[in-house]
C-alpha cells in the first residue's frame, strides 16, 4: 500500500506529470467512496499510469500474469512493480482462467475499491475502438457497482528540429447504473448489451473509430499473416451496412 502512493507521489508521479502534462476532464464523475468500475479504452502501455494520477483514491488492475513470472534480478524488481503499483495478476489462458478474472474483480469490488479495466482485453493495435469482452458486465451485474467510462487522449504536437511532444488528457464521463438488470446475470444478451453500452460512451469520450471485432482476434492474425490491421479487418469486418446497424444498436 505505502508503495503505491511512494510511486504516485514520488517516483513515478511527478515526473508523469511534468514531462507529459496530464489534463483531467470529469474527475468529479468517480464516486468520492465505495465500489466502481473504472472502463478505459487501451492505447498505451503507459495508460495504467496517467488515469490513477487523476484521482486521489487508488486504482486496482487487473494485469496479465507475465507481469508477475519473470525470473532474476529483472522479474523481481517488474513483480514488486506491479504489485506495487496497484495490478494483480490474472491469468488469461483459456476461459477457465478469464472466469478467475472475473471473480477476482468482484472480490475487489466486494471491498469497495475502485478497479481499472480495459473492456478490449488488450490493447489497440492501430487506434481504433475494439469490441468489449463482457466480463466487466459480469462484475457490476453482480456486485452492484456502477461504471464509469473513461478515455485516454493523446496528442502529439510537432516542435522545432524533428521533435514532438505528446500531452495526455484522462475523460471521466458519468456513473452507468446498470440496476436495471439485476438478477440477470449470466444472461449473455444482456451482459452483450451493457457491454455495447459501455463502448459507446467509450467511444463518444475518445472520438476513436469503433470496430466490431475483438482486438485480440486482429492481433492474433496480425501476428499469424503479417499484414497490418487494416487488412485483417477488411477480412473480419462486416460489410459496411451491417456494421452501420450494429453502431446504431450500440447507440440506442
Amino acid at each position: 500500500m505505502l508503495f503505491y502512493w511512494f510511486l504516485k507521489f514520488v517516483a513515478v508521479g511527478p515526473v508523469a506529470k511534468l514531462v507529459f502534462r496530464p489534463q483531467p476532464e470529469g474527475t468529479e464523475n468517480v464516486p468520492a467512496e465505495g465500489a466502481a468500475i473504472l472502463a478505459s479504452n487501451h492505447l498505451s502501455a503507459a495508460d495504467w499510469i496517467f488515469m490513477p494520477l487523476m484521482l486521489r483514491r487508488r486504482v486496482t488492475f487487473l494485469a496479465k500474469q507475465e507481469y508477475f513470472t519473470g525470473k532474476g534480478v529483472k522479474g523481481w524488481a517488474q513483480r514488486v512493480f506491479f504489485a506495487g503499483s496497484g495490478q494483480v495478476p490474472i491469468d488469461r489462458t483459456n476461459a477457465s482462467a478469464a472466469e478467475d478474472a472475473i471473480q477476482t474483480g468482484i472480490r475487489i469490488l466486494r471491498g469497495g475499491h475502485l478497479l481499472g479495466i480495459y473492456p478490449e482485453g488488450t490493447r489497440s493495435p492501430d487506434g481504433r475502438l475494439y469490441r468489449g469482452k463482457t466480463g466487466i458486465a459480469r462484475m457490476t451485474l453482480e456486485t452492484g457497482a456502477p461504471v464509469v467510462p473513461l478515455a485516454m487522449v493523446y496528442k502529439t504536437t510537432k516542435l522545432p528540429f524533428g521533435k514532438k511532444l505528446t500531452r495526455v488528457c484522462v475523460r471521466f464521463g458519468k456513473p452507468l447504473d446498470f440496476s436495471r438488470y439485476e438478477g440477470m446475470s449470466g444472461d449473455r444478451f444482456v451482459e452483450r448489451s451493457i457491454t455495447d453500452e459501455i463502448m459507446y460512451e467509450i467511444m463518444t469520450l475518445s472520438g476513436q473509430e469503433y470496430v466490431d471485432v475483438y482486438g485480440a482476434t486482429v492481433k492474433k492474425s496480425m501476428d499469424a499473416t503479417g499484414d497490418s490491421a487494416e487488412k485483417v479487418l477488411t477480412r473480419l469486418q462486416p460489410p459496411s451496412d451491417e456494421s452501420g446497424d450494429r453502431v446504431d444498436s450500440i447507440a440506442s
